[in-house]
């Protein structure tokens, strides 16, 4: 089976052209044996690109652990630069994802921007304690933390997996858990906005996630961010534009940065 590697902003996939439809999708443990990094060929997730009457392609997605899941921004974007890899588009392409239709453009330097869909508004999380925490659905269900002065140390030392994984578990987010995201307010609210990811399905921090810069930076306007927000990963920055309405909701929200073809082979 021929693959090709994608990374965005250190987020990376396994890339699959599966317009033939051969991929057997309900072989959970072959597609967790495909993304270990130790016996595998090692990913975050790995992607099918499919037909789809009406669209450019279709993105079928799956985590690390070999299970469908929600949307991913990073892997989308990706999924785009693959499909003008294969000729399929030229600079934009209209395909459809989980959680629905999405649009995207390629600019010339290469980076891919990607229209996720509306949010409709910022709710606290409830985790029983009096942390000032919100939770956003982007596409994928995440948790927003934002580290306070009461945490020693900088985003840079803190326990992203020990706390991650508390969350992701937390008995509020049964059945299906979270991902969480933690935040280190700038001192300038047009600096980038320092951000670390626990992804679930992964069960670990990535490098980057797009729906989860997606959530902060729609978070971070209650602490005087405004569009567009710039987010730094330790993989890379991305950068998030929208427009945000009165009434809490946010519409023509834009996740924007670089989709990398690493490498091809075969397995």
């Amino acid at each position: 089976m021929q693959f090709h590697k994608y990374q965005g902003t250190g987020n990376d996939f396994i890339v699959l052209d599966d317009r033939a439809q051969q991929f057997g999708t309900a072989d959970q443990a072959r597609i967790a044996h495909l993304c270990h990094r130790r016996f595998g060929i090692g990913a975050d997730g790995l992607m099918l690109l499919r037909s789809r009457e009406g669209y450019d392609f279709e993105m079928v997605y799956f985590n690390a652990d070999g299970l469908p899941s929600s949307m991913c921004g990073n892997g989308g974007r990706c999924l785009v630069a693959f499909a003008k890899h294969l000729g399929l588009i030229e600079n934009g392409a209209n395909f459809l994802a989980i959680d629905g239709p999405h649009e995207a453009r390629i600019a010339p330097d290469g980076n891919v921007r990607l229209r996720m869909q509306d949010v409709a508004a910022i709710h606290p999380a409830d985790l029983g304690d009096d942390r000032d925490d919100v939770f956003l659905d982007t596409g994928s269900p995440h948790h927003v933390h934002f580290l306070d002065a009461a945490e020693a140390g900088p985003l840079a030392e803190f326990d992203v997996y020990g706390h991650g994984h508390d969350i992701r578990f937390d008995q509020a987010y049964d059945p299906s858990g979270t991902n969480v995201n933690f935040v280190e307010t700038p001192a300038d609210p047009a600096l980038p906005w320092p951000v670390r990811t626990y992804e679930r399905g992964v069960e670990d921090e990535t490098l980057s996630c797009g729906t989860g810069v997606t959530a902060v930076a729609l978070a971070a306007t209650q602490r005087g961010a405004i569009s567009p927000v710039r987010l730094s990963t330790p993989g890379g920055e991305l950068e998030v534009a929208f427009e945000c309405h009165p009434n809490g909701s946010f519409t023509n929200v834009w996740l924007s940065g670089p989709a990398v073809r690493v490498f091809e082979g075969i397995v």
